[in-house]
């Protein structure tokens, strides 16, 4: 008996969408470089300023470098302007920043971890009015702040811009969400039965476990003080007392009367680039602990 072989029945190659997938990776490859570019052009643009005295500022090219020992007169010129002004500008930031971001990640960690795992009344209230708050501007209440630390006399004082810094609504909303996700009931109870108090069970359960949702409010709350200027503007009328934002812009206004024949301008940029390198090392020393998985399905 014969047999005869069915034909092979080839399948047709997709080739429609195979050009259609490349032209889409390349066509969001071409978005991110150009995203990429322009997040890192002010970034450069300060890097090449730095290298320039306050002749060539204004007279070579904007996004080349001039000479790279005028980057090293700037920067001497800078820590020791006025007696070593920028250093303690930088000192009182480093403060403010520090202990913000602590107190305002201890805020955040257990007002966020008492909405997701407790029950008392008023918490829906309290969690909507909290999430209400996020949708305010900083700038629309540093006036009714300003009022109110006066009653009590402490602005020009550190604590008229710490204080106000501690309470971060989007942290608490963010250490919620984490808390709800990636930290089961089950796991709670199980440490409570083996007779854990509350507080044991949020410091040897809870925290290690919350780690990266910690170091992300910690770093908010950090560039956020960083960067704050319209707060410490309101707040301090000492120089000695000011950040680097309002201290910075102190010199700048002083260039500007002085239409740059203090070259002022230099020091400025130079501040402006060294100010901004303590905010890439504290995120490249914290971004590791963002590595941390959650703990769903961990249970068996």
């Amino acid at each position: 008996m014969t047999t005869v072989a069915a034909p092979a029945v080839t399948a047709a190659p997709a080739t429609g969408r195979r050009p259609s997938a490349a032209r889409s990776r390349v066509t969001v490859n071409v978005v991110m470089v150009v995203m990429i570019l322009y997040f890192l052009l002010p970034f450069w643009w300060l890097v090449v300023a730095a290298t320039k005295d306050n002749d060539a500022l204004f007279s070579t090219a904007a996004l080349w470098f001039h000479s790279p020992g005028a980057f090293l007169t700037n920067l001497q010129e800078l820590f020791t302007y006025n007696d070593g002004e920028y250093l303690r500008w930088m000192g009182n930031t480093a403060v403010y920043a520090g202990v913000s971001g602590v107190g305002a990640t201890a805020v955040a960690t257990l007002a966020g971890y008492a909405f997701a795992k407790y029950r008392f009344p008023g918490r829906n209230l309290l969690f909507s009015s909290l999430l209400g708050a996020i949708m305010v501007p900083a700038t629309a209440l540093a006036i009714p702040t300003y009022l109110l630390l006066s009653k009590v006399a402490l602005t020009n004082t550190m604590w008229a811009v710490i204080l106000p810094q501690l309470l971060n609504p989007f942290g608490v909303y963010l250490v919620r969400v984490y808390v709800q996700e990636s930290l089961p009931d089950e796991l709670l109870e199980a440490a409570r039965m083996d007779g854990a108090g509350e507080l044991r069970v949020l410091w040897s359960v809870a925290l290690p476990t919350l780690k990266p949702a910690l170091v992300t409010v910690l770093l908010f709350s950090m560039v956020g003080t960083w960067n704050n200027f319209f707060l410490p503007l309101v707040m301090l009328n000492n120089d000695k007392l000011y950040p680097l934002t309002v201290g910075l812009q102190s010199w700048y206004e002083g260039a500007m009367i002085q239409s740059g024949a203090n070259a002022l301008f230099t020091l400025v940029i130079a501040g402006s680039l060294v100010a901004i390198l303590p905010l890439i090392v504290t995120f490249l020393l914290l971004q590791r602990y963002w590595r941390g998985g959650l703990t769903v399905g961990s249970l068996k």
